[in-house]
Formats: C-alpha cells, sequence, structure tokens
C-alpha cells in the first residue's frame, strides 16, 4: 500500500482490537502532543499523524474501507460505484492480497469518467463532519470535585480554554462540540477530554462517594464525644457514641463528590482508626491495670 501506514503511525498490527489501537494512541498523544513538546514542529507533525490514524483505524467502518483502499479509503464508495459501471465503462480494478490498489492517476481517471457517465454529478463527494478527535487529560480530585479549566494547545498551534465540569472520574469525556478535524463541505467533528484523577493521598473514591480514615482518640472512643473529618471542601464534626469500635465507618451524606451534571453529591464514609495512648505516666498505668482487673476476662 503506498501512502501513509497508520498501523505503522500507531505502532500496532494489522489485526490489533480496538482495545490496543486506543491504547497505543492514548500513549503516543501524550508522548508527541504540542504541550509536552513546546516549539517542536515535528512533534506537532506527529501528533497530527497520530489523531488522523487513530480516527480511522478506530472507526469500524472506516476500517474495513482502510484496509480494501489504503490511504484512499474516504473515495471508498465512489470506488464501489465505479467497480459496479466496470463492464460499461471498461474500467480494470485488479486487485492483490484482498485489497484494491489505485495510483493517484488512476483513482483521477475513474473519477473523470465517473463524472462523465453520471451527467458530472453523481460521482461527487458529499459533504462529510470532520473527524473527533480524543484527548487524555489528568487532573487532581480537587479539580475533580470543585471543577477547573485547562488551557490547551492545538495541533493548529492554536490555544483553546475548556472547562472541566465537577464530577468527572476515571474514563469520562467530556465533549467540546466543533473543535475535532476539519470536516469536507461541512461541520468541524468534536473533541473529546478522556479525563484520569490522579491518586489523592487522604481520600479513597468508589464512584461518587469518598472515603477517608478519622483518628479517634481511645478515651473519645470509649465515652462518645466529637472529632473533626477532613473532607474536600473543609474540616467537618462528626459524633462518636461511646463504646465505639476500631474500623467502625460513619457515612456522612452528601459530602463526597458531585454527581456529574447535577447537583446531588455522592456521601463521605469516615472509618474509624481508634488512637491507643503511648508514654504512659505512672497514674495512667495504674488506671489500665485498674481497668484490666475488673475486666479480665471481658474483650
Amino acid at each position: 500500500m503506498a501512502g501513509k501506514d497508520y498501523y505503522n503511525l500507531l505502532g500496532v498490527s494489522r489485526n490489533a482490537t480496538e482495545r490496543d489501537i486506543k491504547q497505543a494512541y492514548r500513549k503516543l498523544a501524550r508522548q508527541h502532543h504540542p504541550d509536552v513538546n513546546p516549539g517542536d514542529k515535528s512533534a506537532e507533525e506527529r501528533f497530527k499523524q497520530v489523531n488522523e490514524a487513530y480516527e480511522v483505524l478506530s472507526d469500524k467502518a472506516k476500517r474495513q474501507k482502510y484496509d480494501k483502499y489504503g490511504d484512499q479509503w474516504q473515495h471508498a464508495d465512489h470506488f464501489e460505484q465505479a467497480r459496479r459501471q466496470q463492464q460499461a465503462s471498461g474500467w480494470n480494478f485488479s486487485q492483490g492480497g484482498g485489497r484494491v490498489h489505485f495510483s493517484e492517476e488512476e483513482a483521477g481517471t475513474i473519477f473523470n469518467d465517473l463524472f462523465r457517465s453520471f451527467g458530472g454529478r453523481a460521482g461527487r463527494p458529499q459533504p462529510r463532519k470532520g473527524r473527533d478527535l480524543e484527548f487524555p487529560l489528568e487532573i487532581t480530585l480537587e479539580e475533580a470535585y470543585s471543577g477547573t479549566t485547562r488551557t490547551l494547545s492545538m495541533a493548529d498551534g492554536k490555544r483553546l480554554e475548556v472547562k472541566i465540569p465537577p464530577g468527572v472520574k476515571d474514563g469520562s469525556r467530556v465533549r467540546i462540540s466543533g473543535k475535532g478535524a476539519e470536516g469536507y463541505g461541512g461541520v468541524k467533528g468534536d473533541l473529546y477530554l478522556v479525563t484520569s484523577v490522579r491518586p489523592h493521598r487522604l481520600f479513597g473514591r468508589h464512584g461518587d462517594d469518598l472515603y477517608v480514615d478519622v483518628s479517634v482518640p481511645l478515651v473519645v472512643a470509649m465515652l462518645g464525644g466529637e472529632v473533626k473529618v477532613t473532607s474536600p471542601k473543609g474540616k467537618l464534626s462528626l459524633k462518636i457514641p461511646p463504646e465505639t469500635q476500631n474500623g467502625r465507618t460513619f457515612r456522612l451524606t452528601g459530602q463526597g463528590m458531585p454527581h456529574l451534571g447535577k447537583s446531588s453529591r455522592g456521601d463521605l464514609l469516615a472509618r474509624v482508626k481508634v488512637m491507643l495512648p503511648a508514654k504512659l505516666n505512672g497514674e495512667e498505668k495504674e488506671l489500665f491495670q485498674k481497668l484490666g482487673r475488673l475486666r479480665p476476662d471481658k474483650p
């Protein structure tokens, strides 16, 4: 196949799965993105080529056309139409290895003949929306909680400010309408930002619920009291009932992550970690010894 080899551009085999193609694209998009390589024209060109290859190979119908017609896949419908007119027009379609090969000169001749045979109109390419582009974007948990904005460097050198709504998670797709690739006689495609949320040192996340450990002094765990729980928006008060066991989890309703596109939120689940006292003085040791004598066989 003459021209661009999209499989080679992505570094995958011709029998690569959709997952293989997506993983290869995301890796190369990060590697060659203009933000990562400011001022590097070769990286910018490589970024464009990687996006072009992914747009074709990630679409089942386009990939089938590409596998048959190579880098002239966009004219596949017209080639097929020309094939059906083979006897009437006398065209000679040669095949090898299951794929049809045309040089640019042959393709031009086919289209010229096709235009004439249909009154100069039937073979004309129809307007086509531009391809959608996908870009991986890593954000912090705080940014996912409150929402944020990012300025992206586009492949054409322009800069684009985008808004990331509150509540996104790993794999969320934020659609930026009309910021994809140029179309043929039609509108641009869309840009999709695929988010990944960086792990947090304090909070775990499951869906829109957050998980956090809360330290509780032994005396408070035994007699009850109040402690402070860390949440994304600040400290919250939590009442600890008497005789609270280590590992018990309390649910703080509505204190978790925002539900994407909604005003409601998930919950914050606070897990108790009882703090045992250290460096006991003499009096404290006596009190624990007395407790031990009062409860010799009780947990």
